[in-house]
């Protein structure tokens, strides 16, 4: 599912969540006892680019399940840095001096077998977050909504505005997820 580019209101809207966006690849993630299969937004497979996520992967319970991510490099301060990422997937492989990437993981498509993607997106979010909490490495990270006070200027690259009750439609644009940019 892809993301319009536009405004919404503020972030007071109780319809809607607003998440944090990362600054790097879109990948889904398949994975079922302990085989994981990491594809980019253009469907290329990249496991082997982000090994630590791969690993990270398999310790998850149960499956199969399918999710939907950006893989990215993040500071100290959990800012993702797309130009860090660029250099890392040129050499398409982990290496010594490599930065370490972190799959932010917001949403599900599969889970234990069975497609979610008609659910409503609160109860999609509610089984990744207890799927992923089963998990305490820190190369996953869940995607939670961001408070109406975020300042959009100092903290993030933007935010994704999803509607609670939206339908994960694979490959449309949907008015149920609006990107919102940052304004410098």
């Amino acid at each position: 599912m892809l993301a319009l580019e536009g405004l919404r209101p503020p972030f007071t809207d109780p319809d809607w969540i607003y998440e944090k966006q990362y600054d790097g690849y879109r990948c889904l993630a398949a994975l079922d006892q302990g085989q994981v299969r990491l594809r980019s937004k253009a469907g290329r497979t990249c496991t082997s680019w982000f090994p630590e996520v791969a690993r990270a992967l398999m310790d998850l319970s149960g499956g199969p399940h399918i999710l939907d991510g950006e893989v990215c490099v993040l500071d100290e301060e959990g800012v993702s840095h797309l130009d860090w990422l660029q250099e890392r997937a040129r050499k398409r492989r982990l290496h010594p001096v490599s930065p370490g990437v972190t799959f932010a993981v917001f949403d599900i498509l599969v889970h234990e077998g069975r497609s979610v993607m008609h659910l409503p997106l609160t109860t999609r979010k509610k089984r990744l977050q207890e799927l992923l909490s089963s998990s305490d490495d820190p190369t996953l990270l869940f995607v939670s909504d961001v408070p109406a006070s975020t300042d959009l200027k100092a903290q993030v690259e933007g935010v994704i505005a999803k509607h609670l009750d939206s339908p994960y439609r694979p490959g449309v644009r949907s008015e149920a997820w609006v990107k919102i940019g940052r304004r410098s």
